[in-house]
């Protein structure tokens, strides 16, 4: 049981990060015979990963005829960033009583990366130590449904995140901004850490919509 569970549960990862990345377009049918041979699995566990990515709304079955690619629309990214603010907040703020040393520290390493490679330009690392301090201050919160709210989220705008952090002075911004909300959380200001942590996903959308969602999620 564990094992067709955990089969289901990557051959539903896989394809969510491949209709998100762009690789399987919207509108595009999912072949439950071709995914099956591509993944070198049965079609029932490819059934049911569509079934559960029609749950999230990425995939809409129609019956007798087939599974299709919703994707993610510019309305649904703004929608997730307006969300986020707010979730972000809350996080912040349960993670100034959650927060333990070792996350801590690890945060502080993950800023002093980021900086390090903003100066280098090296785009692939920034992006990587962006998605783990966000990952990491999920993980400080002490909530686990709240952790998998924020994580599901941040993967959702994963490719549009890529496209914004690729300069140099937005990826140095994001990271200032790391910063003080990793100083808000250690001294505990539980209102100050909030309202960074909202902000700070805000100035990512208002920094998405000056280069155009379209645009990003091309």
């Amino acid at each position: 049981m564990n094992e067709q569970y955990s089969l289901r549960g990557r051959v539903f990862h896989k394809l969510r990060e491949d209709i998100l990345t762009g690789k399987y377009q919207e509108k595009e049918e999912l072949k439950e015979a071709a995914i099956s041979k591509d993944l070198g699995v049965s079609r029932t566990p490819v059934r049911e990963a569509l079934r559960q990515l029609e749950l999230e709304g990425l995939v809409n079955i129609i019956p007798n005829k087939g599974a299709y690619v919703n994707g993610i629309t510019s309305k649904d990214i703004y929608d997730i960033y307006v969300i986020r603010s707010y979730l972000e907040g809350l996080c912040a703020k349960w993670a100034c009583e959650h927060i333990t040393q070792e996350q801590i520290d690890e945060l502080e390493e993950i800023v002093y990366l980021s900086n390090f490679h903003i100066q280098k330009q090296h785009w692939e690392q920034i992006f990587e130590l962006d998605n783990r301090f966000h990952l990491r201050l999920y993980e400080s919160c002490g909530s686990k449904i709240l952790e998998h709210i924020l994580s599901d989220y941040h993967h959702y705008v994963e490719r549009v995140r890529r496209n914004t952090l690729s300069t140099k002075e937005r990826a140095g911004k994001a990271s200032e901004e790391h910063s003080t909300i990793l100083e808000a959380v250690k001294a505990g200001d539980q209102e100050l850490a909030e309202k960074l942590a909202n902000e700070h996903i805000f100035r990512s959308l208002e920094n998405i919509e000056q280069q155009g969602l379209t645009n990003l999620m091309e």
